[in-house]
């Protein structure tokens, strides 16, 4: 029997939205601050997924000045057979100060899952979360969090449902208000509509982003309700089974839900799937913390469980419980898993690099990133600090594994000591770890050294430079379960020497950047990165000529 082993999509991966189109599946996830937006991911077994295409690109949505976790949340994937088209309903976190959350939110459609995707039509900016239902009747509706501010009422807010007219993008009527989720646990957002047999069934996330997340489930034979709750009053999936009372909350880590017994943790944000043999299943969120420090550094990964319907047509997993897998039954038919290989090796030897680099905040343009200017080459202009909200220079690739190597080799030149070029781990503007070149007025040449960023504050390694004359170097970062060791080497034929060790990096995790006590400060995940910083003159550049990530 075939076994499917969770993550099916390893590091940054949350909000997993899922369809089938013929044989082919497709899952969209989250991308936050990253560009380009909106990942896209397809198998033809539901057990290898591979990244194929992003459906906001070049200049349809800017993220410049984004703040953590803001920017580009939970799109929902559909497709509507009567006109064959691709839709992606998605929204655009603005701002998330005083608990105002302003989103707008969007569709974008396409005759081709390669896109090229329209431009974005605008939906509402009642909340977050939307997704699109394509009823057998022609009618399109829009499901969506009504987000709550007022104090008082029960918080984040109802779900809400509308008819939309997807071409014009306006809402039919108003949204009518169909639950505030359907346990105790609270915290009811992202919900998505599907119809079967005699009920439209509601999914749902709930009991926050943290260690009580869940998929919860109900259902109505009208599309506006009212739905009723699953008979069991619990969710449906979850990492955390047992009963949690936390209605009124708008989102927390819920630390307190730790399973000590799961490798698997925050297992929910789920979307439905049929196969074509009638099997059904659920990809979702999940979690793979650092022993127990409680600490997520991979973010948000995409995970996939089998479902069945009972007889009274309620949805369950398949053995009966609600507990997570990390290891389930594969579709009919389904060959064994490859070996899954989430390894980036780019030699920057064609005019395109791997489709895996994503860029914070800003877009990628050939101007300050490209293979053209020298041949064999990754060119990448210095621009603004990493502690940039705007025009930072990073061409990043997910983590995937807790244990990796990342290196990459550099040459660069540096004429002021603004001008930096290297290595590093990265979380967001205010979170990372640097290893690189920058010239020292004091010793009249180039050398390297480490700088970091923790929480917004910035830190030297003073004790910790290198002199490099040829202003050609190899750097390597050793990741190993949230420590890092930072090593170079000047020619290939050397030993690869440590500039420093044991540093850890665990902070760099969706626990440990910028939350209030016993909630989450991010939502995306660790990368690794190669970039440019001139805060010079904006003159200077640095050729790559490698960039690899290899998992242990």
């Amino acid at each position: 029997m075939t076994k499917i082993k969770n993550p099916v999509i390893s590091g940054m991966a949350p909000d997993p939205s899922i369809i089938r189109v013929g044989d082919i599946y497709y899952i969209a996830t989250s991308t936050f601050h990253w560009t380009p937006s909106i990942q896209v991911f397809k198998s033809t077994d539901l057990v290898n997924w591979e990244l194929i295409t992003y459906a906001l690109e070049n200049e349809k949505i800017s993220l410049q000045g984004t703040s953590t976790p803001a920017g580009i949340w939970a799109p929902h994937l559909s497709y509507d057979k009567k006109i064959k088209k691709f839709w992606i309903a998605y929204s655009h976190m603005l701002n998330m100060s005083g608990r105002e959350f302003n989103s707008d939110s969007y569709a974008i459609w396409s005759d081709n899952i390669n896109g090229p995707w329209s431009e974005p039509i605008y939906l509402t900016s009642i909340g977050f979360d939307p997704a699109i239902f394509h009823d057998s009747d022609g009618k399109h509706y829009v499901s969506i969090l009504e987000w709550e501010t007022r104090e008082g009422y029960q918080a984040p807010g109802h779900i809400v449902i509308a008819e939309v007219n997807l071409e014009d993008g306006g809402i039919v009527g108003e949204f009518t208000r169909v639950t505030q989720g359907f346990t105790t646990r609270g915290c009811a957002e992202a919900p998505q509509i599907y119809k079967k047999g005699n009920y439209y069934y509601l999914i749902i996330a709930a009991g926050g982003t943290g260690y009580a997340h869940g998929v919860e489930i109900g259902r109505s034979k009208q599309i506006m309700g009212p739905y009723e709750a699953h008979p069991s009053g619990e969710p449906i999936i979850t990492s955390s089974p047992r009963h949690l009372y936390s209605l009124g909350d708008p989102d927390a880590g819920h630390f307190e839900m730790y399973n000590p017994n799961s490798i698997m943790q925050k297992s929910g944000h789920g979307s439905l799937v049929e196969t074509t043999e009638g099997e059904w299943y659920i990809a979702h969120l999940m979690s793979r913390p650092l022993g127990d420090k409680l600490k997520n550094p991979l973010g948000r990964e995409t995970a996939i469980q089998k479902m069945r319907w009972t007889d009274d047509e309620w949805l369950e997993m398949d053995d009966g419980s609600n507990l997570a897998k990390i290891e389930i039954e594969a579709p009919i038919g389904t060959q064994k898993q490859s070996e899954k290989n989430a390894d980036v090796v780019d030699n920057f030897d064609s005019s395109e690099y791997d489709l895996k680099f994503m860029t914070p905040y800003r877009v990628q343009k050939k101007d300050w990133v490209n293979t053209t200017e020298r041949q064999g080459f990754l060119r990448i202009h210095g621009a603004n600090s990493f502690f940039s909200q705007m025009n930072p220079a990073i061409m990043g690739t997910r983590a995937t594994s807790l244990n990796y190597e990342v290196r990459a080799k550099v040459e660069f030149h540096p004429d002021h000591y603004s001008e930096t070029a290297g290595l590093g781990l990265y979380y967001d503007s205010n979170n990372w770890v640097y290893l690189h070149l920058v010239y020292s007025e004091e010793h009249k040449l180039t050398m390297l050294t480490i700088l970091e960023a923790k929480l917004g504050e910035r830190t030297e390694y003073f004790d910790h430079k290198v002199k490099v004359d040829t202003g050609v170097i190899e750097l390597k970062i050793d990741y190993t379960d949230g420590f890092a060791r930072f090593s170079y080497r000047l020619k290939i034929e050397d030993s690869w020497s440590v500039l420093v060790e044991n540093v850890d990096v665990s902070y760099l995790s969706d626990e440990g950047v910028n939350g209030a006590e016993g909630e989450i400060g991010g939502f995306t995940g660790l990368y690794n990165f190669i970039g440019s910083v001139d805060s010079h003159q904006h003159d200077s550049f640095a050729d790559f000529s490698y960039y690899r990530v290899i998992n242990s």
